[in-house]
């Protein structure tokens, strides 16, 4: 495990987590020179005009969007939180509903989109609002699955707080399926991942799923 000392603030304890191997940041850029050269042979490839003057500029933008796309990579977790964990009298659910977020597939780059639902159960210490989105943007904005990214959500925030339970349940539409291959438009995935006192304790579980929308 390796340990991140997070920083402090006025209103915050000093405090460690541990971060899980699969929950490490690799501090990597996107290489924009080299983006470009491959779009243009892409465009090439598909018997495209890549000095026409629709597409004089996609490289560059192709390269400035994955970029963006996958700026999860390269987003500091310590930064992230930026000490917005708080000492707090409080034991009860915490639920952020309705959290959209945006991701690319990591099987056809594609892209899938939807809404996130997390909860945690607080074990002396709550984190910040604005920081449950910002979790779910970091692990959404990187070549994924949504399998694998509700877990990450889920563990990465169990750790951060050392929360009794987190839950997330991820609903996403899949481009991959919807425009290409068995093309289902309407089909949506919901996955689910539960840690803690939400992994053990169904009444707690049901109480969660009965506060989020249905899908």
């Amino acid at each position: 495990m390796d340990k991140k000392s997070f920083g402090k603030s006025s209103a915050v304890d000093t405090y460690t987590i541990e971060t899980k191997t699969d929950n490490k940041v690799p501090l990597i850029q996107v290489n924009k020179g080299h983006v470009e050269n491959s779009v243009k042979e892409i465009l090439e490839y598909i018997g495209e005009d890549s000095e026409r003057e629709g597409l004089l500029k996609t490289p560059n933008r192709v390269a400035r969007m994955l970029d963006e796309l996958t700026s999860g990579y390269h987003t500091n977790p310590e930064k992230l939180i930026n000490g917005a964990i708080f000492s707090a009298d409080y034991d009860e659910m915490v639920i952020v509903n309705d959290i959209e977020f945006y991701s690319l597939c990591e099987h056809h780059l594609l892209p899938f989109y939807g809404k996130a639902h997390v909860a945690y159960i607080p074990k002396d210490k709550v984190i910040g609002l604005s920081k449950i989105p910002r979790i779910v943007d970091m692990f959404a904005r990187r070549l994924q699955i949504q399998e694998q990214m509700t877990s990450q959500i889920a563990d990465f925030l169990s750790e951060a707080i050392g929360a009794k339970g987190v839950a997330v349940v991820v609903e996403g539409s899949h481009m991959c399926s919807m425009m290409r291959g068995v093309k289902k438009q309407d089909s949506k995935m919901r996955t689910i991942s539960m840690t803690g006192d939400f992994k053990v304790d169904k009444d707690l579980r049901r109480e969660f799923l009965n506060q989020i929308p249905a899908p």
